[in-house]
């Protein structure tokens, strides 16, 4: 509880009698209470401390100005010159600070004087009083006396409320003397400011704006503490508060203690409580307008330390109350020092205290409510936003340095590339359980999305704050965006060093992107009507000056020259528009920010992925060989994966996943209506076939947008896979996304960006094998979803179509490409095939492509079959290969053969036995998917694999494969362990014979079956027969492979007849190119070349050009040989005839 503030009154107790000493009126004999005030008050009137300074003494009987102007012109004099009101010049306040410095004269000396004075005064009192004894009192003298009374009781008590609020004093007389009634407990005594008014020791409004002064200028006021009252009990809390060293927090006391007297004073003293509290104000613009005069006071820590404590404390609104009164006297007067000047130094002291906090840290959630507070007032925004303005706004990791930017570096990604050392996060994790692993990432998760709420609430107060605010803070991301753009660059990755020296870091761009993400979640909903206000035109614009920037709302630049999902028609002219709204700024800059942060993250986890595969791998061999690089490897082993887990729990927070979820599926909505050619804002439904592209929109819109969403939603299937699920009713835009862009150049150039489509369709679908016993349930919606899909025929054939395409990329990697691309196909199709209506979609290509063997282009299936079958061909060869070669490296390894080996040529044996290894488990995993999609697709599609254009193609691969496999060339395959390579030589075998009994009932087929004079033998199939019993394969398989292979032995001994009756066949005759009969040759037109119509046809599948002069060539072109035909045909019939009359069986 506080000192009362009960005024004193004439009716109180205790209170001394006063007599009028011009009158003969003195106080009564006993009561000697305050002698000394009512003395001083006689003999030394207020204004006499001035003179003494030399000011003008305003004296009575002067004709000077009423009281309430000299105020108001003393006022004024203090607005223009904090010091005006005390000193003449700031030289002068120093000098009398370095006088406070002094160390204060004895108390007893004090007390002395005031003795001698007091007694004095007694006889002064006394002679008077006997004088006057004689004297008559008139009427008007007892009423003059009276109001002088009234005038004294109403300075004690502005005496006592000054002492109240500003905790100094003037007075050090014995406690025991004074009644400690509205008295505080504990004052600073100001004994210079005392001596100085040697006839005054009461605090009055003429020199309580001195007395203040004198009190912030003491360096120790604690030394200058006096007791007020006769209470002897020690008083902490009094003497905390009378002694507060620092003078920020001393004014915004006083700030409080002020509102309080004005909440209790009398009517009479209300002024006098505003002034005080005025004072406050006044004076702590003082201090930050001029705060070199006060030594060792670091005002701007103090600010920020006392804004943290109120806000732990629950009283954050009174302190801001008092700062903006502060902020506003500053502003109204920048004669001295600037806003800008007052607030630049507080910023720079939260710059250097959250540099030094970590994500976790409770601290850094106060320091950023603070940051919400400065982003929500005005003027200190505008600073702030000036603020972090980098130097050069050319140089991106500048952006990183600033306020904001270290804000946004906070994460629990690593500070320093590979140091994970004082990291703070998932250290030792191979002695971490998985559930220990799970709760500190799901804590992590907890303080990010706090953490990002704070970000985001930032950037909306200064976008809604004021035109400036949100021009210059959107100027700051557009610029820190464009400065940061080779973050994407492939040297990026693989220096490090140097990239970590040049651009803001991973953090930066990954928490920027989660606040940004926020800002767009009004419009992300895919059938929000603000959606569609997107205008891709500004991605066109060429760079602006600033006032453009700003009246145009366009503030990212270098947009132009990114690539776009196709390229603008030559007559085609963007229709600018005058300005841009924020949809469409916060969606560029939003996306523009994944695109530089998220993926790069993503590309650096797979890599990371696959790393730590490797070293786990070399880390068992180290352990189960006893060698000493066990140690190291396990080191590295726990370093990475403490990389990994940082940069998995960054990403993967569930807000952010979420809220990008829906800004990924409204842009895929968003690019649908621009493909169809849709200008509204009303959605367009999606039908098919798509309207022709004319000056489409899509020319744009950076590839980034495609991107981006690509890259999401492939990181969800492998990191975040049970969001899918959750939000499967939002996977139909992706799907009409990926119907739309796969398989359409038209809409998307960029075979690359289609091929990704085809693994973004693969992470978005049902999976079947996601364990040994998936959960119906984590697959159920995705699979009403997928089945239920209204356009699966589409979805079907824009897949098939860029499986074709991907062949020629035009890349000079594209053959190496191609495969990668192919991989998320297989099990796509194998889904498909396992639902009714795309089963159906496939079948229906299949038998357009057989009707239409001959069209002027390869039917699209008919193309797929055979890129299928290439592809078949060349990877499972290629395990082959590497396989034999695995095995030979194997014996001689285990034969010791490596030990005599210098260590140099021992790494590189064991370098190429790993790379073989990896190649030989790339091309197996490949090579199982292609024989399983023939396996399947040749259930219900056979017409076209009989065909003579497929049907030599096929047999022959499947005979070739056969052999390595159940031949005596099994031997060179069996690796140490066939799990390790992923290869399975066992499902290989039953995929292949599945093929042969799909298509075995066609009598086209089993009699091209013993044409392959290069792997067919009987033998071969007896020993499939053999290995198929001893993989356990069912009975009725097995039966059906024997009858088979007895049916194809037979056709086989016929045709051998007839191969030695047409053996003398003229070269005429002869295909060119594979050296058999010709049975219908066709002229090619440019080469003039005659080559049988299968060759040619399956020539074309893969090639439109004419194998002897690389002329342009479709199959419309090829003409009939008729002569040379009728010619052939003749000359079998003649062959025919002679055999039989030799007796000979055809």
């Amino acid at each position: 509880m506080g000192p009362s503030t009960t005024p004193i009154s004439l009716e109180r107790p205790g209170l001394r009698r006063f007599r009028q000493r011009g009158s003969g009126f003195r106080p009564a004999a006993g009561d000697a209470r305050r002698g000394l005030l009512t003395s001083r008050v006689a003999r030394a009137p207020p204004w006499s401390w001035r003179a003494r300074r030399g000011e003008e003494d305003d004296r009575p009987g002067e004709q000077q100005p009423p009281r309430r102007r000299r105020r108001r012109r003393r006022g004024r004099r203090h607005l223009r010159e904090p010091f005006a009101a005390l000193f003449g010049s700031v030289a002068d306040a120093k000098h009398f600070a370095d006088r406070q410095k002094q160390p204060p004269r004895a108390t007893t000396t004090t007390t002395t004087a005031v003795e001698e004075t007091s007694a004095s005064q007694d006889d002064s009192d006394n002679s008077v009083s006997e004088s006057l004894d004689d004297c008559d009192y008139s009427v008007a003298e007892i009423s003059r006396s009276f109001r002088s009374q009234q005038e004294l009781c109403e300075q004690l008590n502005i005496n006592h409320m000054i002492q109240r609020i500003f905790l100094i004093t003037l007075d050090n007389s014995d406690p025991s003397l004074k009644s400690g009634n509205g008295i505080p407990a504990r004052c600073v005594y100001l004994e210079e400011m005392a001596a100085d008014l040697e006839d005054q020791d009461w605090l009055d409004m003429e020199n309580v704006e001195q007395a203040l002064f004198t009190r912030l200028l003491l360096p120790e006021p604690g030394n200058h503490l006096i007791h007020m009252t006769s209470a002897g009990i020690q008083n902490l809390s009094a003497e905390r508060d009378a002694g507060e060293k620092h003078i920020f927090r001393y004014l915004f006391a006083c700030f409080q203690r002020a509102k309080e007297e004005i909440t209790k004073v009398p009517e009479n003293l209300l002024p006098f409580a505003v002034r005080c509290r005025n004072l406050t104000v006044s004076n702590t613009r003082t201090v930050f307008l001029t705060p070199e005069i006060y030594v060792n006071q670091n005002v701007y820590e103090q600010l920020v330390d006392l804004m943290l404590e109120s806000l732990r404390g629950a009283h954050f609104e009174e302190v801001t109350e008092f700062l903006e009164e502060v902020i506003e006297v500053i502003i109204a007067d920048e004669e001295v020092r600037t806003f800008e000047e007052v607030m630049v130094p507080v910023f720079d002291v939260l710059v250097g205290r959250i540099r030094e906090l970590h994500l976790c840290q409770m601290l850094l959630y106060s320091y950023l409510d603070m940051l919400l507070y400065f982003t929500r007032q005005k003027d200190i925004a505008a600073v702030f936003v000036e603020y972090i303005q980098p130097k050069d706004p050319a140089n991106g990791q500048l952006y990183q340095k600033t306020l904001l930017g270290a804000i946004l570096s906070i994460s629990c990604l690593l500070k320093t590339p590979g140091v994970v050392e004082n990291h703070g996060y998932f250290l030792n994790p191979s002695r971490s359980s998985p559930q220990e692993i799970k709760v500190q990432e799901s804590n992590i998760h907890q303080f990010m999305a706090q953490f990002h709420e704070k970000i985001y609430q930032m950037l909306k107060n200064l976008l809604q704050l004021s035109p400036q605010t949100k021009h210059r803070i959107l100027s700051w991301l557009g610029n820190c965006l464009h400065a940061n753009v080779g973050r994407t660059k492939i040297w990026a990755n693989q220096m490090p060093e140097i990239f970590f020296q040049m651009y803001a870091s991973d953090a930066f761009f990954l928490n920027l992107g989660a606040a940004l993400l926020r800002l767009c979640q009004p419009f992300c909903k895919p059938r929000s009507p603000r959606l569609l206000t997107f205008d891709p035109t500004y991605c066109a614009l060429k760079e602006l000056n600033e006032e453009e920037q700003k009246c145009r709302n366009v503030h990212i630049k270098g947009l132009e020259k990114e690539t776009c999902l196709i390229p603008a028609m030559p007559e085609q002219e963007p229709e600018f528009a005058p300005s841009y709204n924020l949809v469409t700024e916060n969606l560029v800059l939003t996306q523009y920010t994944l695109h530089l942060g998220f993926h790069r993250l993503h590309d650096q986890m797979i890599k990371l992925n696959q790393s730590l595969h490797r070293l786990q791998v070399a880390w068992r061999e180290a352990q189960q060989s006893s060698s000493p690089s066990a140690d190291n490897l396990r080191e590295q082993f726990e370093r990475l994966m403490t990389i990994y887990l940082s940069i998995k729990a960054a990403m993967t927070e569930p807000q952010m996943l979420q809220n990008c979820l829906h800004l990924q599926v409204s842009v895929a909505v968003l690019l649908v209506q621009l493909a169809i050619g849709n200008q509204g804002t009303e959605l367009v439904e999606l039908t098919f076939p798509l309207p022709e592209v004319k000056q489409s929109a899509l020319a744009y819109v950076p590839e980034f947008f495609a991107d981006n969403l690509g890259d999401f939603f492939i990181f969800l299937r492998r990191f975040a896979d049970d969001l899918l699920e959750t939000s499967a009713d939002a996977l139909e835009h992706v799907l009409h996304f990926v119907t739309v862009f796969m398989g359409d150049v038209d809409r998307m150039k960029n075979p690359h960006l289609r091929a990704k489509l085809a693994e973004v369709l693969e992470a978005v679908m049902p999976h079947m094998d996601q364990g040994p016993s998936p959960l119906v349930s984590s697959i159920f919606h995705r699979k009403r979803v997928f089945c239920s899909y209204q356009h699966a025929a589409f979805l079907a054939e824009a897949l098939i179509k860029v499986f074709v395409d991907i062949e020629f990329t035009g890349d000079p990697h594209q053959f190496e490409q191609k495969f990668n691309y192919r991989r998320p196909m297989y099990p796509i199709l194998r889904y498909m095939w396992g639902t009714d209506s795309y089963r159906e979609s496939i079948k229906a290509l299949a038998n357009y492509a057989s009707e239409n063997l001959e069209a002027m282009l390869p039917p699209l299936f008919l193309r797929f079959l055979n890129l299928l079958m290439n592809d078949a061909i060349f990877l499972l060869d290629e395990a082959i290969q590497y396989l034999s070669k695995i095995k030979i490296q194997q014996i001689e390894k285990d034969r010791g053969e490596w030990d005599d080996l210098s260590p140099e040529a021992r790494r590189e044996k064991e370098a190429s036995l790993q790379m073989f290894g990896q190649l030989a488990r790339f091309h197996n995993i490949m090579s199982n998917e292609t024989i399983g999609t023939l396996a399947f697709l040749t259930s219900e599609i056979r017409s076209l694999f009989v065909h003579p254009f497929l049907a030599e193609r096929i047999i022959s691969m499947l005979n070739y494969f056969l052999q390595h496999l159940v031949g005596p060339k099994m031997g060179a395959l069996k690796v140490k362990d066939f799990s390790e390579f992923d290869f399975k030589p066992q499902q290989l075998v039953s995929d292949i014979c599945t093929i042969y009994l799909n298509l075995g009932d066609e009598e086209n087929f089993c009699a091209t079956v013993p044409k392959d004079g290069r792997s067919y033998s009987p033998m071969l199939f007896a020993q499939t027969v053999r290995v198929l019993k001893k993989i356990n394969k069912p009975g009725d398989v097995i039966v059906a492979f024997s009858q088979l292979a007895e049916r194809i032995k037979s056709l086989a001994d016929r045709q051998q007849q007839e191969e030695e009756t047409y053996a003398d066949a003229c070269d005429e005759f002869l295909d060119p190119i594979m050296s058999t009969l010709m049975m219908d040759p066709v002229l090619l037109p440019s080469s003039r070349v005659t080559v049988d119509r299968s060759t040619i046809a399956r020539h074309l599948l893969s090639d439109q050009t004419d194998p002897f002069n690389r002329s342009p060539l479709t199959m419309d072109q090829i003409r009939p040989n008729m002569e040379l035909k009728e010619r052939i045909q003749q000359w079998l019939a003649e062959r025919k005839k002679e055999k039989e009359q030799a007796g000979g069986v055809l």
